[in-house]
């Protein structure tokens, strides 16, 4: 019988209800949501399965320690408790990042360099040498978490970011992050059920991840490689199995459309759908928000990460162009439903409509607001009539 351990799914602020609900669709056991992060339980098959096919995590940790300490020397002490043997040899590199949530911990570098002392000491007492750190791909990355005097140690099994997931080749000024738009379409309750439309389209993250949830592919295929194969108890055969295995991939029936104003952005975004192979179900084209036309938009999705307007030069210009949105949405795509980010609350006022759901989301250090807009054909009593007794705006 397979041994089952604890692990840890970390994610961004907002998603980690999605994730919570990944991990159990998965059949992972315990699933229990914490502050930007879920525990959960199982074994290496959940671990491998968990780095290759989660959308919402950046990173799968594996605590192989957990303990109080109420300053870095204690933190040095208990680590060096630890039989580093189990997990690495005296020739391994390896590497750690930490964590710090405390008032008695001011400086995780500090933390850091305790633990490595630990680490190294642990072994020149065992074995007469010490182990190399190596910050870049180390055969070993270990992860620090502390929560006031809570400390725990976990081996990081993912490497790089999950979110990174291999397929950006190209990129624009503040693309949206894979895991974010992932989490945006999966609370949109997206999976391929109709066509769907970015018109504000970037490097073109959005309708890649939503073209690779339409056919359920796992976001972990373009990656490189993964923390874990490094591991002393790596079961490569196990891994290729699950990795060869696409069993779940499903036909997609419909259309995804990107379209942007800027050249450069649509040049960003063909070149990232080529290298997702997302080309046969992905439209990309050079057009302004306010010149589409010939949109067939009932039943379909629309979701857009417009320019937030940060610089107060461009408030009056941003502005301008929220109200073109809501222009765009009321004549150009009635009967979708419209999904719209932004961290500007006074821009999305412009666009002239009522959401129906409202979700606070953080994109990268920005509070954000992401809305949901019905965009209802025919007369507005017959709107109000459909969704009387559905309990009004909601939020989240």
């Amino acid at each position: 019988m397979e041994q089952h351990f604890d692990m840890v799914a970390k994610t961004f602020k907002g998603l980690e209800s999605v994730l919570a609900r990944e991990l159990e669709q998965l059949g992972a056991e315990n699933v229990n949501i914490q502050r930007r992060a879920v525990a959960f339980t199982g074994g290496l098959r959940m671990l491998y399965r968990a780095n290759m096919c989660l959308r919402t995590a950046s990173r799968v940790l594996v605590p192989i320690a957990a303990f109080r300490a109420n300053d870095a020397d204690g933190v040095y002490a208990r680590a060096k408790e630890v039989d580093w043997s189990l997990f690495m040899s005296v020739s391994s590199s390896f590497s750690i990042d930490a964590t710090v949530y405390s008032e008695e911990f001011r400086h995780s570098r500090y933390v850091t360099y305790r633990v490595k002392d630990a680490i190294a000491d642990w072994w020149t007492e065992h074995a007469g040498k010490r182990p190399s750190v190596q910050l870049s791909d180390p055969d070993l990355r270990l992860n620090v978490h502390i929560a006031g005097t809570e400390v725990t140690l976990s081996l990081d099994s993912s490497g790089e970011s999950l979110h990174k997931r291999g397929y950006r080749s190209a990129t624009t000024e503040a693309p949206i992050n894979e895991a974010l738009a992932a989490g945006m379409l999966l609370m949109a309750g997206w999976h391929g059920q109709s066509d769907f439309y970015d018109p504000m389209c970037g490097s073109g993250t959005l309708p890649i991840e939503a073209a690779l949830i339409a056919h359920n592919i796992a976001p972990g295929v373009f990656r490189q490689g993964f923390a874990f194969e490094k591991w002393q108890d790596f079961d490569r055969g196990l891994f290729e199995e699950i990795y060869n295995d696409d069993s779940a991939e499903r036909d997609f029936t419909h259309r995804i459309y990107g379209s942007d104003a800027s050249f450069y952005a649509v040049q960003a975004a063909l070149k990232n759908v080529q290298s997702s192979g997302m080309k046969r179900d992905i439209d990309i084209r050079q057009i302004r928000l306010q010149e589409l036309h010939g949109i067939n938009a009932q039943g379909a999705m629309v979701m857009m990460n417009p320019p937030y307007g940060e610089r107060l030069a461009q408030d009056k210009n941003v502005m301008q162009l929220y109200k073109d949105i809501g222009s765009c949405l009321k004549h150009r795509f009635q009967g979708a439903t419209a999904w719209i980010i932004s961290s500007n609350e006074d821009a999305l006022k412009c666009i002239g409509l009522k959401p129906s759901q409202r979700i606070r989301l953080l994109n990268g250090e920005l509070d954000c607001l992401f809305n949901k807009y019905e965009l209802f054909g025919g007369g507005r009593k017959d709107f109000i009539s459909r969704t009387k007794g559905s309990g009004g705006i909601k939020t989240a």
